[in-house]
C-alpha cells in the first residue's frame, strides 16, 4: 500500500475522484485511482437524500468513512469533515474518529454551522482565529503524522482572494499538511494561489457548473497544484442515469436490449464475490482437515 504521504511526496498530480458510497469508492480504486475522496455533498445526497447544508451528523459521517475507506482500501481515502461539526474540541474528536475509521486524511473548512456546499451561494465563514484553532486541534489530535489534515477556506466567496490567502497561511502555521482554497474564480486566481504557496500540496476543486474554471489535471499540475479533486462528477452522471433507468422501468417494460449496463456476473466480480467465495471455501477445507 502506498501511503498518502508518499503520494504527496512523489512527482506528478493526484487525480482524486469523488466517492459517495462504498460501491463508488470500490470502483474508483479498481479502475486505478491512487487516492479517493469522500464527498460530503455526495454522502448527504446518496445516503440521506438531503442537500449539503449541514444536515448530516458527525456520527453519521464517521460511519460512512468506515464503509468507504474499507471499500477503497488499500487506496488512501481523503474524507470530508465539513467544518469539524462544532468548535476545536469537536474537530479534534472528529479527527480521531476519522483516523480510527480508516481514512488517510480529514478535510476541515472554515464555514459557520450549518455549512453549505462550497459552490453554493450564501456561505459564511467563522473568524480566522476560530478556524485556525480547529486546524490546530485536528493536527494535535491525530494519532500519527501519517494521517493528514487538509485545511479548506471558503473566504474567497465571503471576502476576497487576499483573505483566503491570509487564512491559508494561518492554517499552515496551525499544522495543516494540505491546503484547499475553495472556488478561485479564473485561471489568474488559481495561478496566484499556486504562486503564493509554492511547495505546499494544494488542492484544486473542479466542480461541474461550479465557480472555478473546469480544467484538467495536466493544466492544474502546470499551474502548481498537487491534487485535482473531481468530487461530484460521478455522482452527477449516476444521478442522470438513475433518473432515466427508473423512468424506463416504470413504463413496465424493463431495460431495453443493448442498454448500457454491466452484466449481473460482472457486478458480482467487481464487488469481490469470487474472492470471498474462494476464501470461504479455503476456510472450510482448513476446518475439515
Amino acid at each position: 500500500m502506498t501511503s498518502l504521504g508518499d503520494l504527496l511526496a512523489a512527482p506528478g498530480i493526484l487525480v482524486a475522484p469523488g466517492a459517495y458510497d462504498a460501491l463508488s469508492a470500490k470502483l474508483a480504486a479498481k479502475v486505478g485511482a491512487r487516492v479517493v475522496y469522500m464527498t460530503g455533498f455526495g454522502v448527504a445526497g446518496a445516503s440521506f437524500g438531503v442537500p449539503d447544508i449541514g444536515l448530516v451528523s458527525a456520527t453519521e459521517m464517521s460511519e460512512r468513512v468506515r464503509a468507504i475507506a474499507g471499500a477503497a482500501a488499500p487506496v488512501p481515502l481523503i474524507a470530508d469533515g465539513d467544518n469539524g461539526h462544532g468548535g476545536p474540541l469537536n474537530a479534534a474528536r472528529l479527527t480521531r474518529a476519522y483516523e480510527a475509521a480508516g481514512a488517510a486524511c480529514i478535510q476541515i473548512e472554515d464555514q459557520v454551522f450549518p455549512k453549505r456546499c462550497g459552490h453554493m451561494e450564501g456561505k459564511e465563514v467563522v473568524a480566522l482565529e476560530e478556524a485556525a484553532a480547529k486546524i490546530r486541534a485536528a493536527a494535535e489530535a491525530r494519532g500519527s503524522r501519517d494521517f493528514k489534515v487538509m485545511a479548506r477556506t471558503d473566504a474567497r466567496a465571503t471576502h476576497d482572494l487576499d483573505e483566503a490567502l491570509r487564512r491559508g497561511e494561518a492554517f499552515l502555521k496551525a499544522g495543516a499538511d494540505i491546503l484547499f482554497v475553495e472556488a478561485p474564480q479564473g485561471e489568474d486566481e488559481l495561478r496566484k494561489v499556486a504562486e503564493t504557496f509554492k511547495g505546499v500540496p494544494l488542492v484544486a476543486n473542479i466542480v461541474e457548473d461550479g465557480k472555478t474554471p473546469y480544467l484538467g489535471a495536466k493544466a492544474l499540475e502546470e499551474l502548481g497544484f498537487k491534487i485535482a479533486l473531481f468530487p461530484v462528477s460521478a455522482l452527477l452522471a449516476v444521478t442522470a442515469r438513475l433518473e432515466g433507468v427508473y423512468a424506463t422501468l416504470l413504463k413496465g417494460e424493463g431495460l431495453p436490449a443493448g442498454e448500457a449496463r454491466v452484466t449481473f456476473q460482472r457486478y458480482n466480480e467487481l464487488i469481490g464475490l469470487p474472492e470471498m467465495l474462494a476464501d470461504a471455501a479455503a476456510i472450510t477445507r482448513d476446518t475439515e482437515k
